[in-house]
């Protein structure tokens, strides 16, 4: 029990504790004016300063009057442009509330002719994994970009990204994606806790694959949308669901229906990641087949160390025995700490939402 409690100090709810931050960026030659845009709670948090209500979470603007030299100078440390690694020279600033967000208004001029970057840390220190949505205007172009700790800059100069740039950012996203999806991979792992044959195993991990690619399809294209209130804890009731299920059947070989018609829900949750991330517009089919190439490679590698670490304690277990056996306890033990898990991630869910 104690490991379960520790489990859930440590497993959070969501994905990300920031909320996903955005800038407008205009090149105007070597001038360059920035707009960042993000929730209040999360400048409060990163700033250390109280800017919001405590029940809507509306900016109170007076509050963000007295607090706006605090922002601006969190924002200055964590926001700048470089001609050509030389920090450029921003003014005074803004701070403007609209609703829950705060948007941030500076302005960049940078004196000589090298290349122009754009680099950001924002709300990483309270949040290592905090997504940020670039979208850049040059001479009437505009590109998009997602910045996060494995790309924290970008060009305002030069040619866009290209498709295998895009590719590559995008599959190792899905990739790192699935790894820290702790509620997905609960879900595979409990699925595969009775298997002892790995033809049910690729059925099942099949089925998931198919029906969660429709769905993040769909969402990314926009062309289906369902609120994350309703997904994210209808993701945490599936796996208690699962998980629960091996207290009553030992049946495997049926159970890629299960994983098919959850997995339709699991997919709307890969779509929140991947919005957190900002498709590219110009290349939006090449990062929406990256990313999901990515989820298949991290979720085939975790479903497999789970099966042969399954396998080789059956093995080690049964002595003298004609052929491995599954232990009970050793089921049962894992399945009740995903129930355990998947219950709390549906309250605090829920709660959130």
């Amino acid at each position: 029990m104690r490991f379960l409690l520790v489990l859930l100090a440590a497993v959070p709810a969501y994905a990300h504790d920031a909320g996903v931050s955005s800038s407008e960026i205009s090149v105007n030659g070597r001038v360059v004016a920035v707009e960042i845009n993000a929730l209040a709670r999360d400048y409060e948090k990163a700033a250390g300063v109280r800017i919001s209500e405590a029940g809507s979470g509306s900016v109170n603007a007076v509050a963000l009057a007295v607090m706006t030299p605090a922002l601006l100078g969190y924002v200055r440390g964590h926001v700048g442009v470089f001609s050509d690694g030389v920090p450029c020279e921003p003014d005074d600033g803004k701070a403007l509330a609209a609703d829950t967000h705060v948007t941030i208004k500076l302005v960049w001029t940078c004196p000589n002719d090298g290349e122009l970057r754009y680099r950001l840390s924002l709300f990483r220190d309270i949040d290592p994994l905090a997504q940020h949505l670039a979208s850049v205007t040059i001479e009437g172009g505009k590109r998009d970009f997602a910045l996060d700790r494995n790309t924290p800059e970008l060009a305002l100069s030069g040619a866009a990204h290209s498709n295998f740039q895009v590719a590559t950012h995008f599959l190792a996203a899905g990739v790192e994606h699935i790894f820290l999806g702790y509620d997905h991979i609960a879900f595979l792992i409990a699925i595969i806790l009775w298997a002892n044959r790995l033809w049910p195993v690729v059925k099942a991990v099949t089925a998931f694959t198919i029906a969660h690619s429709i769905t993040l399809s769909l969402a990314a294209l926009d062309l289906v949308r369902i609120p994350s209130a309703i997904i994210e804890p209808a993701i945490a009731a599936s796996i208690v669901y699962v998980a629960v299920e091996n207290f009553t059947t030992r049946e495997v070989s049926k159970r890629w229906r299960e994983t098919f018609l959850f997995g339709l829900l699991h997919g709307f949750g890969f779509a929140s990641a991947l919005e957190e991330l900002g498709l590219p517009r110009a290349k939006l089919v090449t990062a929406l087949a990256a990313f999901n190439c990515g989820v298949e490679i991290g979720q085939v590698l975790i479903v497999a160390a789970a099966f042969a670490l399954l396998s080789a304690i059956d093995r080690w277990q049964i002595s003298g025995a004609s052929k491995p056996v599954r232990s009970p306890v050793l089921v049962h033990a894992v399945s009740f700490a995903i129930v355990v898990l998947g219950s709390y991630w549906f309250v605090s869910r829920t709660i959130a939402s």
